[in-house]
């Protein structure tokens, strides 16, 4: 299991014990942040579960893709380290990743 913190919008952190080879999107979703809507089911047509990622991670994570740079410029609330968690599987090398849920558009 890979451990990784998660604030929400609300600012309280906490860590889970995320589940590698699934997305980040649904270690979120299954540790019960009900806030990160997910709507696509992580089909990559949608914006809401929008994070962002400490940047210490970011030489950790895949290349982000063209269609999700798109996705995120109709955010209101992207960031540098802005991704979409569902585009983000976990591995053991993001152990110790912190991401925080961005505000909703």
């Amino acid at each position: 299991m890979t451990s990784i913190t998660i604030t929400n919008r609300s600012g309280d952190e906490r860590s889970i014990e995320a589940t590698d080879g699934q997305s980040l999107m649904e270690n979120i979703r299954d540790a019960g942040f009900d806030e990160l809507l997910a709507l696509c089911g992580g089909c990559l047509s949608c914006a809401t579960c929008h994070v962002y990622v400490d940047e210490e991670f970011s030489d950790r994570l895949p290349a982000i893709s063209e269609d999700e740079n798109d996705l995120l410029d109709s955010s209101d609330g992207r960031q540098p380290n802005s991704r979409l968690s569902c585009q983000i599987p976990v591995t053991a090398a993001l152990d110790g990743l912190r991401a925080t849920i961005a505000p909703e558009d």
